[in-house]
C-alpha cells in the first residue's frame, strides 16, 4: 500500500476506528449500473430514479453487483433501530413506504473509486472475498459510505453496523460473525444510529466486557460526552473526552487535516 494514501496514513498514525461511523437511521439503496460519479447527485440516472433519490428523507446509497444484467433495477429501504431494524425490497420505485419485508441483512462494501482510490483498490478485493461466504442476494458493492481512510468499509443493514479496515483475509471470519449476530470488534467503527461519542462508548464497553452480540449493548442516553449504556450486567455511565489528534489525510490527494482522538472513562 502506498505510504501517501489516506488509508495508509490513518493506519500508520494509529487512528482508532471507534466513533467514525456515518450517522443515518433511514437508508435508500438503489441499484445503478451506470458509471458512478463522485457524488450520487452527479451520477447520470434516469429521471424517475433521480426523483426517487432527491425525494428520499434519509441517506442514499447506489449499489451494484458486477455481472448482473438483464434484470429490473432493484431498490431497498432500510430502517435502523436499537433493536436491529427492518429491510424492505421495493416493488416499485415510486413507493418507498411499500415493498416486501426481507428477513436477512444486507452487506455493502464501499468500492467507490471515483470518490477515493482507496475504496476501489481495497474494497473490491474484499467484496470478492466475501462472495463465497455471503449470499449473492444480500452482498452488494456500494457508493461512498464515509471515511475512505478506513477502507475497506463494510456496512451491514438494517442493523447499521459499520466496519472498517477489513482485508480479504478477514472475510470468512467477518461473514461468520455477522451471520451469528455478532460484531467483529476489531473492525468496529460504530452503529450509524449513534453520535460519535456514543459510538466510542459503545465500542469501549464491548471491548472491555467482551460483548459482541448486536443486542448486548444499547445506548440509553448521550449528551455532552456523558453516555449511559445498558448491558447484560447493568447500566454503565461513561464519560467520553475529545482531544485534537494528529493531522491526517481525510482523502487521497488532499492536504492533511486535524483528526479527533477520543478517550473513555467509567
Amino acid at each position: 500500500m502506498a505510504a501517501d494514501t489516506c488509508s495508509a496514513s490513518s493506519l500508520a498514525a494509529g487512528e482508532l476506528l471507534a466513533g467514525t461511523a456515518t450517522q443515518a437511521r433511514r437508508w435508500l439503496l438503489v441499484e445503478a449500473r451506470e458509471p458512478w460519479a463522485r457524488d450520487v447527485d452527479e451520477t447520470a440516472l434516469p429521471e424517475h430514479v433521480r426523483e426517487l433519490v432527491h425525494g428520499f428523507d434519509g441517506r442514499v446509497q447506489l449499489i451494484r453487483r458486477p455481472g448482473r444484467r438483464g434484470h429490473e433495477r432493484r431498490a431497498f429501504v432500510a430502517e435502523t433501530s436499537d433493536a436491529g431494524g427492518t429491510l424492505r425490497r421495493l416493488d416499485t420505485l415510486d413507493d418507498v413506504e411499500g415493498g416486501e419485508p426481507i428477513d436477512a441483512s444486507m452487506v455493502l462494501v464501499c468500492c467507490h473509486g471515483r470518490r477515493d482510490p482507496c475504496c476501489a483498490r481495497l474494497g473490491t478485493p474484499v467484496f470478492d472475498a466475501l462472495g463465497p461466504h455471503v449470499s449473492g442476494e444480500t452482498l452488494w458493492q456500494s457508493s461512498h459510505l464515509g471515511g475512505h481512510r478506513f477502507a475497506a468499509n463494510v456496512l451491514v443493514l438494517p442493523e447499521g453496523i459499520l466496519l472498517g479496515r477489513v482485508r480479504p483475509a478477514d472475510a470468512p471470519g467477518v461473514a461468520a460473525e455477522l451471520a451469528a449476530g455478532r460484531i467483529p470488534l476489531e473492525h468496529y467503527r460504530g452503529r450509524t444510529i449513534h453520535p460519535p461519542e456514543a459510538q466510542v462508548a459503545d465500542a469501549a464497553v464491548r471491548q472491555r466486557l467482551g460483548l459482541t452480540g448486536i443486542g448486548d449493548v444499547a445506548v440509553i442516553s448521550s449528551a455532552n460526552g456523558q453516555v449511559r449504556l445498558a448491558t447484560p450486567t447493568g447500566d454503565i455511565d461513561a464519560a467520553v473526552e475529545v482531544d485534537r489528534g494528529l493531522p491526517l489525510l481525510e482523502s487521497c490527494g488532499k492536504e492533511p487535516a486535524a483528526s479527533v482522538r477520543y478517550s473513555v472513562h467509567w
